[in-house]
């Protein structure tokens, strides 16, 4: 085995195949082990990867994300989602180009038009919750929501409305992302990235199949779009992106559209659906919180929702570290310097359960995020940070907390499992096992009732 590299912080000399099952078998707790012996950057390696640097301390953090774009790339770390979102993703991409397209993305998730989308939310909750949910017997919650979110990302995102053009897509689009999101697909992603498989190879079962069948349809509807005279009129992500212009006057190419709306699709859809599983169970088998939650609702206490949801995502985070490739100019991190090539890692799930940043770690708390000393963007990270902060973390954020309230408010869920969903490996997430089981005791409130009671709350005596 070789010497450690003077430039790299220390880490485990044990061999990369060792270090792999450590990663996949131990999780969070060989991550805290070795924060605990090395301290808060760590040099590890793996069978896939390495050396990388494992970061966890939020100073370091903060180094990694005010970092130059130009020095440090994330696009590069991302790059086992090139075969599914494409090429020109702002996720794989770097330096200027991934600032032209970040520019050209923020305007649809902010101001008015995140306010509309509030009504999307709701409409979809309120389908689930009247049509799919059954009554009085155990069901996994997960599949649920990524119906929900689905639905959500299909009119705000893409702009369609219900019918058969919605649905054809919608079940193109399920059939290409479902399969790489099973457990241990992460696999299929490396294999395609690192060309074990042949992305081109024909067949209607294949990933380019599906591929191809959602390319299809998106192409044909950018085209239309393109010749609408009333796009600019639209509220939707995707005819934003058509009309969005940079400050030389320049539009993204279809290729370019197509590769951000799968983008927000993956991101806004598998993800959210997953945080929002995970933020029920916490929720269900919290009494204490439950009770406070359906008292915030009713007396429209959004603070302390949004707590709730921030502290699940702390306790649950989804993705459990990001990336950034040293380019060019070593990096120096704390009082090391990374060269050329190496991978830093600061790891989401690990800096969120440190008990110096949060005392009793495993205790699902909102009361955290509430007050002055709420934690701050370097020990809170769900969305990662800096420049590459996931553009859609407010859109997220929001749909949690109306989907949330909504449930709160039509029904009284109840926990169908003693005990919390385990956590699995799901591609690049972290998933509940068995997809979060509950009951539906009774059938859900009236959609008017619970708008009603709620514009009662909300009308000043």
């Amino acid at each position: 085995m070789s010497a450690p590299d003077p430039n790299l912080p220390p880490g485990p000399q044990l061999h990369r195949f060792l270090q792999t099952v450590g990663f996949l078998l131990g999780g969070r707790r060989y991550l805290e082990a070795c924060r605990r012996r090395y301290g808060g950057a760590v040099t590890m390696s793996t069978i896939f990867d390495g050396p990388f640097v494992m970061v966890f301390d939020p100073a370091l953090v903060k180094q990694v994300f005010q970092g130059s774009n130009e020095q440090l790339h994330a696009g590069e770390a991302n790059a086992l989602l090139g075969p599914l979102l494409g090429q020109r993703s702002v996720l794989v991409l770097d330096g200027e180009e991934h600032l032209r397209h970040r520019r050209l993305m923020l305007p649809p998730f902010h101001g008015q038009r995140m306010r509309r989308y509030e009504e999307v939310m709701i409409a979809a909750t309120d389908r689930e919750l009247d049509h799919e949910w059954p009554v009085g017997e155990p069901f996994p919650v997960m599949p649920s929501m990524q119906a929900l979110t689905l639905q959500v990302v299909m009119r705000a995102v893409f702009g369609f409305d219900p019918g058969a053009a919605e649905e054809e897509l919608r079940r193109r689009l399920r059939a290409m992302i479902e399969p790489i999101t099973r457990r241990r697909r992460g696999m299929i992603l490396f294999a395609l990235t690192q060309g074990r498989l042949d992305q081109n190879r024909a067949g209607p079962g294949t990933f380019a199949a599906r591929r191809g069948a959602v390319d299809e349809l998106l192409f044909a509807e950018i085209a239309r779009r393109r010749g609408d005279p009333d796009l600019a009129q639209r509220d939707d992500v995707f005819s934003a992106l058509l009309v969005a212009e940079d400050d030389d006057g320049g539009r993204l190419t279809d290729q370019e559209v197509r590769d951000e709306l799968v983008t927000l699709l993956v991101a806004g859809h598998e993800t959210t659906a997953t945080a929002l599983s995970w933020t029920l169970d916490l929720l269900l088998h919290t009494p204490r919180v439950l009770a406070r939650a359906r008292e915030a609702t009713a007396a429209g206490d959004d603070a302390y929702l949004d707590a709730l949801v921030k502290e699940a995502l702390r306790l649950r985070p989804i993705i459990p570290a990001v990336g950034r490739v040293v380019r060019g100019e070593p990096f120096r991190l704390g009082s090391w310097v990374i060269p050329d090539g190496v991978e830093i890692n600061p790891s989401i799930r690990t800096i969120q359960h440190r008990p110096d940043l949060y005392p009793q770690p495993n205790e699902f708390r909102p009361e955290r995020f509430l007050g002055p000393d709420a934690p701050d963007t370097y020990t809170w990270v769900p969305f990662g940070g800096g420049t590459r902060r996931c553009l859609g973390a407010s859109f997220a954020l929001m749909e949690m907390r109306v989907v949330l309230r909504r449930i709160l408010e039509r029904t009284e869920l109840k926990a169908a499992a003693r005990t919390q969903d385990k956590a699995t490996l799901r591609a690049i997430t972290i998933a509940p096992r068995d997809g979060v089981r509950v009951i539906l005791p009774r059938r859900p409130v009236s959609a008017s009732s619970a708008d009603a009671g709620a514009q009662a709350l909300a009308t000043p005596v």
